[in-house]
């Protein structure tokens, strides 16, 4: 039984840098996969400078978290396209309809003709 215990121990000491060394192999590859997905955005962002993989990481986070707003706005539009009566609340319609029309006391702009229709 001791026998067995021991050569399990040595056994999981000799795989576990084994291990270790497929799992960074994993995670670099990944993290070379995303460099070349999206190395003209990070180009924009740093041009000329040799990227560590904190950066490829941080870089990515931060085009991801603009794709997934960019993606939230796209739908809120799409929504309002599909529900123009939804699309204002009572303030937003107040507001906007404050913006279109000119009031009396307002100089119009000479430049931009003014039309009821």
């Amino acid at each position: 039984m001791t026998n067995s215990k021991e050569h399990l121990a040595l056994n999981h000491k000799l795989r576990k840098p084994v291990v270790e060394k497929l799992r960074r192999e994993r995670i670099n590859s990944s993290i070379e996969q995303l460099n070349s997905l999206l190395g003209p955005e990070f180009l924009k962002q740093q041009p000329e400078s040799k990227l560590e993989k904190a950066d490829i990481l941080e870089m990515t986070v931060c085009f991801l978290t603009k794709l997934q707003q960019q993606n939230q706005q796209q739908k809120k539009q799409l929504n309002r396209l599909k529900n123009p009566k939804a699309c204002f609340d009572a303030n937003e319609a107040e507001v906007y309809l404050s913006s279109s029309v000119q009031t009396k006391d307002e100089d119009p702009d000479p430049k931009v003709l003014w039309r009821p229709w």
